[in-house]
């Protein structure tokens, strides 16, 4: 790897890392209850106060959601881009979104949420568990398996899902359409401190496992066919990066809810930026995903305070703005595969 390069990455690296620490910072600070900033950690170390209980209970979670959601998401989202070459893919195209979906759908109109707080996430990450397991073994054709395939029936897991949440909402109770609505809009507010916990966890252990697929994703980039003759076992790698980055994403959208735009539009903003060597690629993604998804959700929270709009509302403006700007703005749509 060049010098030249080499010291972009750090800058690069050194950048996105300052910017993250500064909007965890800003998101800490700004929200109905304002904090001064330089009071943050005065008043983190001294309970008892409203301020304490303000920044302990509700805002640190919502900011570590933010930095492992967005990380998690954007780190599919460059992963799968590279497994398929195709540069609309993204987290949610494989149906994954649409089957967690339908699960706490379910959930709601059945009545689970009296069970307790885990009972929409659990529910949320067994339909996509099983979106996940539906789409693989309908992919496998005479028992190998078929990236293209795989692809297409995603999407028309996809649909199929859209179209039964479409029916449950239509036969739901008033209360029932509400809490579906609102949590397919998307959410940061999460109480339970054991799913934060264990959402960090999960996401920073896909990065750590990712990263050793880096060879891998950049042999892929020729092509399966070249790949091949470069001695890599496609078909291994690509079932493994898949049951990677498919749970990676049924956790976030069981935390979380849906939230848009993150997986397609980062990896493409990173890899216009610092190129598609997956040695960057990867990090980046997921330090921008980060960065992305906590300034998003100040804006949710302050644009109208002391009114919170859900934070999917904000990431598909925002992303879909910005993927029009990228698209427009590339020189070479070939690019992608440069």
């Amino acid at each position: 790897m060049g010098t030249e390069k080499k010291g972009k990455w750090t800058w690069a690296g050194l950048l996105m890392g300052a910017g993250l620490l500064l909007s965890a910072l800003l998101s800490l600070s700004m929200g109905e209850v304002r904090i001064p900033l330089s009071r943050l950690f005065e008043i983190l170390s001294s309970p008892g106060s409203m301020e304490h209980d303000v920044l302990l209970y509700i805002r640190v979670p919502r900011v570590i959601l933010g930095i492992t959601v967005g990380g998690g998401l954007s780190l599919s989202g460059a992963i799968l881009q590279g497994i398929y070459r195709n540069p609309l893919v993204e987290p949610y195209t494989l149906g994954i979104s649409g089957g967690a979906s339908l699960g706490v759908s379910l959930a709601i109109v059945l009545g689970l949420t009296s069970l307790g707080l885990l009972a929409l996430p659990a529910a949320g990450f067994i339909g996509a568990f099983l979106t996940i397991f539906l789409v693989y073994f309908l992919s496998l054709k005479r028992g190998l398996l078929s990236v293209s395939r795989m692809l297409l029936i995603g999407v028309m897991v996809s649909f199929i899902s859209s179209s039964l949440i479409m029916l449950l909402m239509s036969v739901s109770k008033v209360e029932d359409l509400h809490g579906i609505i609102f949590w397919m809009m998307g959410s940061l507010s999460e109480p339970d401190l054991r799913l934060v916990k264990g959402m960090t966890a999960l996401s920073l252990l896909g990065l750590a496992v990712s990263l050793f697929f880096v060879s891998d994703l950049n042999a892929l980039r020729l092509g399966e066919t070249k790949a091949r003759h470069l001695g890599m076992d496609t078909g291994r790698v690509t079932r493994l990066l898949f049951v990677l980055t498919s749970i990676l994403t049924g956790a976030c959208i069981s935390v979380a809810g849906v939230i848009g735009f993150v997986g397609l539009v980062i990896p493409h903003a990173v890899r216009l930026w610092l190129g598609s060597d997956y040695r960057i690629l990867l990090v980046g993604s997921f330090l921008l995903g980060s960065l992305f998804l906590t300034l998003c959700d100040i804006v949710a929270r302050t644009i109208i305070a002391p009114i919170e709009l859900p934070i999917g509302v904000i990431t598909g403006i925002i992303g879909g703005v910005a993927f029009i700007f990228i698209l427009s703005g590339a020189k070479k749509r070939s690019a992608f595969f440069r």
